[in-house]
């Protein structure tokens, strides 16, 4: 704040509160307008792929994951991006699908359903990758956790500590370890997170009965073999 923003009147003189200069207000106002200039260019550097007749470059189908099968998602359960481009990734939100691997393919293939997350674990440890690691999948129930990480479905229930098997434990550490080494995502508990610690959501996956250590030592060893 400045020094004469709280002055009173003149002394004798009648007027109203001192005001900014008018030097004050014309740098002022020059640096808003390059602020706006600023900030107008970084997202016409992010969006500019999104103008017509512009496509960020893509195989659709495309797997991020070598060895994952894909399955597409719905259309209408994700949004067109290309990231980390325009939105850095920089977490891993793990989820429990409260059901079995088909039922969250299915789900997750309805245009009505509104969600979906880039990849599902089945027990024997099958990936099936459904969105693309370059679109925003609608998975975390918060906006900037979606633009910001990728999501894996884990098939089961959170009340089913033998849902989790070790095949399952040992390919989602596999994929996770994949997508840490590709972005330089950090491998620990504040950059791979449960879906319960996502900002705002309602949900209580992947529950009391997931292996934290277990799962996190995994994916260090996973990560080392990676360079």
């Amino acid at each position: 704040m400045g020094a004469g923003a709280g002055a009173g009147k003149a002394a004798g003189s009648g007027a109203g509160p001192a005001g900014p200069g008018r030097r004050a207000v014309l740098v002022g106002g020059a640096v808003a307008v390059a602020g706006t200039a600023v900030f107008a260019r970084d997202e016409l550097g992010r969006l500019w792929w999104r103008l017509p007749g512009v496509e960020a470059k893509r195989v659709e189908g495309e797997l991020d994951h070598k060895g994952a099968e894909w399955v597409a998602a719905s259309r209408y359960n994700w949004r067109r991006a290309n990231r980390p481009g325009d939105y850095p990734i920089d977490r891993v939100v793990i989820h429990v699908t409260q059901g079995s691997y088909g039922s969250a393919l299915k789900v997750f293939q309805d245009p009505g359903h509104g969600a979906a997350a880039h990849y599902v674990v089945r027990k024997d440890g099958h990936i099936a990758q459904m969105i693309r690691e370059l679109d925003v999948a609608f998975h975390a129930g918060n906006r900037d956790m979606n633009e910001r990480s990728i999501g894996i479905e884990h098939e089961g229930f959170v009340d089913r500590p033998e849902d989790f098997t070790p095949e399952m434990y040992e390919a989602s550490a596999r994929l996770t370890a994949d997508i840490c080494h590709r972005y330089g995502i950090p491998v620990d508990r504040r950059h791979v997170i449960g879906h319960v610690e996502v900002p705002g959501t309602d949900h209580t996956d992947p529950g009391p009965h997931w292996d934290w250590p277990r799962y996190l030592r995994l994916v260090r060893e996973a990560r080392a073999k990676l360079g």
